[in-house]
């Protein structure tokens, strides 16, 4: 019971009510309405909702049952770890259950009987869900602490590991942070939380590790946070304007999966004794995880649904993390909450069609879309044959009509563009079409005076000005020239001579040409 009090009074100011209304109703000069903050859940035991895997297979003592040795009395090899037997078995379980009466339990590892070959285990958290640490987690060894182990964490379920710190007896050296890449070449220009609490964590681990009065490991969060919020953690604000301003901070406490890499056990202070081997293994009798689930600042609850954390979303987003936007809430990019302003964040609540402020449509639309890097609203789907971020313009094809006012559903007129005469079916804001060659007319279904149609504007044969028939030739529309007997060609211009032709034609003996 005092455990659990002093660990209430270490968590109060993570757990205090910072962050924890998602949205209150209030009242405005339109009516009634929902007034949205960011929010996160609450601290709770993690521990409570994991999922223990232990490697590799056999690594359990019990089975076959096996003698073992303290570091106290190592000749005195009187313990017995047997699983098929509850009161002397050492289940992985024993890791996370509720200790009455101060009776330790603890999971244990086979012993170090095959040595030199090496004893190796792998004790892997898993939560299925991105939570996030706000405190200390701490490993409680029953048998003294590893001489060497390595702690990892996972933030794609086990997929790929990056380590959280290494630990070692009479060393320590930290990897609080991912490698360094371009921007972060050296030490100085990574998060100072990234290198925090090298002295604690190395003079507290630096000490013999074989001592079974020293049991705990640290990887410490309160430090880390200490360094923004103050020794008593008091100054929250600051922490939480440094979590959204330095990069990669918050990711840092963000994980699906935490592995403990032990790679060698508690030696009790000695070299390995060849002779008594059974007093050499691993036993865990607590592994103590605080944090919440990572809802993005979209939830203030989480529980347990279908065999997982799941956040409860609000702010219209949905998902085990609230990772994305409600349908019919996606007329703008989802986005993260934020701690900042203080002290309520920013929601960036996905919004509903037509919800935006400045959805100024003009009547031609009722829906919205945020277009996240440009920063802008932009209308949707604009009817009557506009278009632009506002439905202001009108679409290709039709053009303004100048004396309907914007709003007007006959603000654009189309442009009719003859499909012959002219280039195409556009034309520009009076109204005129680009014709082709020789067409003429606002849309394109007229001539010029030296054209004439067919289909088509084509050049004039024949005129009664410039394109004149000669030798008393008629001009036909333009098209054409009608020549007198004896004359031939385009405008009557050849002289023909036809033998057949007793009267009217040429001599052909005398034509132009005759031989």
């Amino acid at each position: 019971m005092l455990h659990l009090l002093a660990l209430f009074l270490h968590c109060l100011p993570l757990a205090s009510g910072d962050y924890d209304i998602c949205k209150s109703w209030v009242t405005t000069d339109e009516g009634p309405t929902w007034e949205f903050y960011a929010c996160q859940p609450k601290v709770m035991r993690l521990k409570d909702y994991v999922k223990v895997k232990v490697e590799p297979s056999g690594i359990t003592c019990g089975d076959p049952p096996e003698r073992f040795c303290s570091h106290e009395n190592p000749y005195l090899c009187s313990n017995e770890c047997d699983a098929s037997n509850p009161d002397l078995a050492h289940p992985p379980r024993l890791m996370f259950d509720k200790e009455e009466e101060g009776l330790a339990t603890y999971w244990q590892s086979i012993t170090w009987s095959r040595y030199p070959s090496p004893l190796e285990a792998n004790i892997t958290l898993s939560w299925n869900k991105t939570v996030e640490l706000t405190d200390d987690v701490v490993m409680t060894f029953e048998y003294g602490r590893p001489t060497v182990m390595v702690l990892e964490k996972s933030l794609d379920n086990g997929r790929t590991w990056q380590p959280y710190q290494f630990y070692a007896e009479g060393a320590w050296r930290p990897s609080a942070c991912p490698p360094a890449g371009p921007g972060m070449s050296s030490s100085r220009t990574r998060p100072t939380a990234c290198s925090a609490t090298v002295g604690v964590l190395g003079a507290e681990y630096s000490r013999w590790a074989g001592s079974k009065k020293e049991k705990h490991v640290r990887f410490e969060v309160r430090d880390r946070f200490a360094i923004f919020a103050g020794p008593d953690l008091r100054n929250m604000d600051n922490l939480y304007t440094r979590l959204e301003s330095a990069k990669g901070l918050k990711e840092f406490f963000t994980l699906t999966d935490l592995r403990m890499r032990l790679l060698r056990p508690a030696l009790g202070g000695t070299y390995v004794q060849r002779e008594n081997l059974y007093k050499y293994f691993y036993a865990i009798s607590n592994i103590e995880v605080i944090g919440r689930c990572k809802c993005n600042l979209h939830a203030n609850l989480c529980s347990m649904r279908e065999g997982s954390l799941q956040c409860e979303c609000e702010h219209n987003t949905t998902g085990p993390d609230c990772g994305k936007c409600k349908k019919n809430f996606r007329t703008r990019s989802w986005r993260a909450g934020s701690y900042l302003p203080l002290p309520h964040g920013s929601p960036n609540a996905c919004a509903a069609a037509g919800s935006f402020g400045n959805c100024e449509c003009y009547g031609h639309s009722n829906r919205c879309s945020y277009i996240d890097f440009l920063n802008v609203v932009t209308c949707v789907s604009c009817k009557h044959n506009t278009r632009g971020q506002h439905c202001q313009h009108c679409r290709l094809g039709y053009y303004r009509n100048g004396s309907a006012e914007l709003d007007d559903e006959n603000v654009c007129i189309e442009c009719n563009c003859n499909q012959i005469g002219s280039v195409h079916d556009r034309c520009n804001e009076t109204g005129f079409c680009e014709c082709r060659e020789g067409a003429a007319g606002p849309k394109c279904d007229d001539c010029l005076p030296t054209h004439y149609w067919r289909q088509g504007c084509y050049p004039n044969v024949c005129d009664d000005d410039q394109l004149l028939c000669q030798n008393g030739g008629t001009c036909l529309q333009n098209q054409r020239c009608a020549c007198p007997r004896g004359y031939t060609g385009v405008r009557c211009e050849q002289p023909r001579c036809d033998p057949a032709d007793d009267d009217g034609g040429l001599d052909c003996d005398r034509a132009p040409g005759a031989a």
